[in-house]
């Protein structure tokens, strides 16, 4: 076989390049139109991760939101249910409260002081068992986030603006304030 056997023609070569378009023609070597578009599309290519990557970082501020609000709904669920259970809380202390020491004694009493007393041991334990805690006042400084101030009385014995005295307690739940103590503050004597 001669080399004119197995090599085309030049003149075939141009023939069947002519159909061709002159970009593809020269592939080896890109054209400005060429690396204006690759550019383009690497381009779109950064903006479409970023994208991507801001989509990812909104769904797990998203997903990491309603957690928190899951756990915060289970955590204060019983908040209303708790604020009105103190109202009986606060009447049951009142009744011990109101019983003189002489009766307290008293066979026919001792047995009802003694189921009271229990009882209001209960509510504490339950209080304590859902994260509801008093909030201490009686000889603090007076702090608005947890103490409403009802009055104020003159004291030489106490600095001016500790609690004297606690009208009604205050609690919590978990972290949250439930209800502020009640209380009376000391102010400087006239």
């Amino acid at each position: 076989m001669s080399d004119n056997e197995t090599r085309p023609h030049d003149a075939e070569v141009e023939a069947e390049l002519a159909g061709v378009p002159d970009d593809l023609k020269d592939a080896g070597a890109p054209s400005a139109d060429h690396a204006a578009e690759l550019a383009a599309l690497r381009e779109s290519l950064e903006v479409a991760k970023q994208d991507v990557l801001y989509a990812k970082a909104e769904t797990q501020n998203v997903r990491r939101r309603m957690e928190k609000d899951i756990a915060d709904a289970r955590a204060y669920a019983a908040t209303s249910f708790a604020r009105d259970i103190l109202s009986v809380a606060d009447n049951l202390a009142r009744a011990l409260e109101s019983i003189p020491a002489d009766l307290r004694e008293d066979e026919k009493f001792k047995n009802l002081v003694t189921g009271l007393e229990a009882t209001g041991r209960e509510i504490e334990k339950v209080f304590g068992n859902h994260g509801i805690s008093r909030i201490a006042a009686r000889g603090l400084p007076l702090d608005p986030h947890q103490h409403q101030a009802m009055m104020e009385v003159p004291s030489a014995e106490h600095e001016p603006g500790t609690v004297v005295q606690e009208l009604q307690a205050g609690y919590t739940i978990k972290d949250r304030l439930l209800r502020p103590a009640m209380v009376v503050v000391a102010k400087k004597p006239d």
